[in-house]
């Protein structure tokens, strides 16, 4: 298993990052290049997003605490991490989720695959 690089480190959690801002997550040109053609998620609420419903949702500012917390990467084999964090989140109440991404590397850089968020009291 290759190692991964301190760089490699830096954009995938620049890409965990970026669906966290208004201004990337909802910038569907950008989601449409991150997001792999396979893409699903497990949300915070139990309910399954595909790929399209992920892309398509509605703008809205995102009160996220940032930098995310205990990010981590774990390398499955050359092609694929897993990455974990804890995220905190602000909406009528202060939402904590343990979050888990599988990202792919490919020929044109990191595409997010799968998603998961699991409530923390």
């Amino acid at each position: 298993m290759t190692k991964l690089s301190r760089a490699d480190i830096e954009i995938l959690e620049a890409l965990e990052v970026s669906l966290w801002r208004a201004e990337t997550r909802f910038d569907v040109e950008y989601q449409e290049r991150v997001f792999a053609p396979d893409f699903f998620e497990f949300g915070r609420s139990g309910r399954i997003y595909s790929r399209s419903d992920t892309i398509r949702a509605e703008s809205k500012d995102i009160k996220a605490r940032l930098p995310l917390q205990n990010f981590r990467v774990h390398p499955l084999d050359d092609r694929n991490v897993l990455v974990t964090y804890l995220s905190e989140v602000q909406y009528a109440v202060l939402e904590k989720a343990n979050r888990s991404s599988l990202w792919s590397r490919t020929d044109n850089g990191w595409h997010l695959r799968f998603h998961q968020a699991t409530a923390v009291e």
